[in-house]
């Protein structure tokens, strides 16, 4: 059992667990994008277990038609253990994903992390979905009916504006948030102000110049009002992702006029990954905190 500080975050312990959340929300307007629970193996037989245990994953939501799509680490597919070890794993579940219609998105982690990620992720969206910025549909609405990549860039680290250069025209999505992880200063922003202004520079940007969608992840009002206006100025389609726990009467309020997704993560790792999210910088103690009274 998940006690009641963690369970607001993590969606249980298995995966019907984790579809029987998507089901709920999906009734409210909102998407969910899955996260099974897991990082930094030091060993190739738990990355394989996860790998195999998203390619499942990726079946049941396309059988059960569920509004929903799958994040991964690269760290949870053996990035520790080598960048080929993290590339097989990966195109396996992406192709399965391909197969089936089912977005895949690549979560980014420390800066330690980024280029072996942003060139899995080139690699695997030019592969699978050529350069028509969402697989093969041409007569639905929505350009990634078929599934299709994304990947997560962080607005603190100081190298993420030629980052998003390079993957404007890049025939995937791409998601901005404003960085978790406690960055050395010579590779990233430590204040806070810096950090927003970089944000917001980074989504105009995007809204400018990338034709596939932009997403906005992001629980904070002024950024997702900023996003809205770029949405208005350029036409550029966007989501706003927000996590599972935070702020969710205002994704249920934001779902009725644009679309929203739910970042939910599941499984038995919940524990480690709740303390150590909570722990590794006193901004997400504070976070998870008013978070839980509602503020």
């Amino acid at each position: 059992m998940i006690p009641p500080i963690a369970n607001r975050f993590v969606a249980g312990e298995s995966p019907a667990e984790a579809l029987d959340h998507v089901r709920t929300v999906n009734q409210r307007d909102v998407n969910v994008i899955v996260n099974l629970l897991g990082e930094h193996y030091d060993d190739r037989a738990p990355a394989s277990d996860d790998a195999a245990e998203y390619r499942s994953l990726i079946e049941d939501i396309a059988n059960a038609d569920l509004d929903a799509c799958i994040s991964v680490k690269p760290s949870q597919l053996g990035l520790d253990l080598g960048e080929d070890v993290f590339r097989e794993e990966l195109e396996d579940i992406v192709a399965t994903a391909a197969d089936r219609g089912v977005f895949v998105w690549v979560d980014m982690e420390d800066h330690t992390t980024t280029d072996a990620t942003l060139d899995a992720y080139e690699e695997l969206a030019r592969e699978y979905y050529g350069g028509d910025g969402g697989g093969e549909t041409d007569s639905s609405s929505d350009p990634w009916a078929d599934g299709g990549v994304g990947v997560c860039v962080q607005a603190n680290l100081k190298r993420t504006r030629e980052d998003i250069e390079r993957l404007a025209d890049v025939p995937g999505k791409v998601r901005f948030v404003k960085g978790a992880y406690d960055e050395p200063a010579d590779v990233a922003y430590t204040n806070s102000q810096r950090v927003n202004e970089e944000y917001e520079a980074l989504l105009e940007y995007a809204f400018e110049h990338f034709e596939d969608g932009v997403a906005v992840g992001s629980h904070d009002p002024a950024m997702i009002e900023r996003a809205i206006e770029l949405h208005e100025e350029y036409g550029t389609e966007f989501e706003i992702q927000m996590l599972m726990g935070v702020r969710e009467d205002a994704q249920y309020d934001l779902a009725e006029e644009h679309e929203v997704w739910q970042y939910v993560p599941y499984g038995g790792r919940w524990k480690s990954y709740f303390y150590r999210r909570v722990m590794e910088r006193k901004e997400n103690l504070w976070f998870a905190l008013r978070a839980i009274i509602g503020r």
